[in-house]
């Protein structure tokens, strides 16, 4: 293995220049996904045509 990349992989195996970002808001995350499922479900009872 060449010895150049060494340190490089190193540095990716480290997951970079610390790279530690906040994780995303579970009420904002759950919210949202519950959000766009009541458009959803909206969208689909609204244009429902087999009546």
């Amino acid at each position: 293995m060449n010895t150049a990349a060494l340190p490089v992989l190193n540095l990716l195996a480290e997951g970079g220049e610390g790279g530690n970002h906040d994780s995303l808001n579970p009420a904002l995350t759950g919210g949202a996904a519950l959000f766009i499922l009541l458009l959803l479900l909206f969208i689909v009872t609204r244009f429902n045509r087999d009546r």
